[in-house]
């Protein structure tokens, strides 16, 4: 039962999916940074049925990115979407961390948000479209999906807090943090395992996209905020993504030149 309650916590708290709303105890969100991921592995699983089903139709390129675009902001709700907008508009600020915290409570959209969000779709849509949707790249998103999500629940569950208030704060505290941190990084490599010997040269360069986002992820949020929030975590989440989803493309077309192969 608490196993189950568990999943329903991740699922409530971070994607749109319709499910249970159990009342959040100490129990069931003791573990609930470990059902994170789990909300990856359904992007990829409606990743492989969106292309499968416009490969059977014959749907055109532009429906086929646009989907899978769109697939991860309807799956999560557009939470860490929110969270990128937030952060993109403090680390425009300039402004020093104690006015960045307080810029991310804002409810107000800025203009840098707008901005990035705009910049950040265009970007995703034309990778989508850019690369070669065959198995192994479809298998190499679908771990990559997992694999950002336990990232970031690795960091919430490790990295410094920015205060003790708010999303990332109050899944920190009800964490057994030790074993939350333990099965997450063995979760992590075991992904980036996976994603090396699936993808080769692609899967490889993912890890490392994903390696180079998170280093980012702690030096920025420890030097511009003192630490890291709710919104920062969604920030981290869609710049690892894409970042992911850029080496997948790049590696492709890399493999793609006679003198690479």
């Amino acid at each position: 039962m608490i196993l189950f309650e568990t999943i329903a916590v991740a699922f409530a708290m971070f994607s749109a999916i319709p499910c249970p709303q159990p009342v959040w105890n100490q129990k069931n969100m003791r573990y609930s940074l470990c059902a994170f991921p789990l909300i990856g592995a359904v992007c990829g699983l409606f990743w492989w049925g969106w292309t499968s089903l416009l490969h059977w139709a014959g749907g055109s390129s532009l429906l086929l990115a646009g989907g899978l675009c769109a697939i991860p902001v309807l799956v999560t709700g557009g939470i860490h979407l929110d969270g990128y907008a937030d952060t993109s508009d403090a680390l425009a600020s300039c402004a020093p961390p104690e006015k960045k915290r307080e810029i991310l409570q804002d409810p107000r959209c800025g203009a840098f948000a707008v901005i990035r969000l705009c910049t950040w779709f265009a970007l995703y849509f034309a990778l989508c479209g850019s690369v070669r949707w065959d198995g192994r790249a479809l298998w190499c998103m679908s771990l990559a999906f997992v694999l950002e999500r336990c990232l970031s629940g690795f960091a919430i569950a490790a990295f410094p807090l920015a205060k003790n208030t708010g999303l990332a704060h109050t899944f920190a505290a009800a964490a057994d943090k030790t074993k939350v941190r333990r099965v997450l990084a063995a979760a992590s490599m075991l992904l980036a395992s996976a994603l090396a010997v699936t993808g080769g040269l692609a899967g490889a360069a993912m890890v490392l996209a994903a390696g180079w986002i998170l280093w980012r992820y702690c030096r920025v949020s420890q030097k511009q905020f003192g630490g890291i929030t709710g919104d920062l975590a969604g920030w981290f989440l869609q710049r690892a993504e894409l970042w992911m989803l850029s080496a997948l493309a790049a590696a492709q077309l890399l493999e793609g030149m006679k003198w690479f192969s």
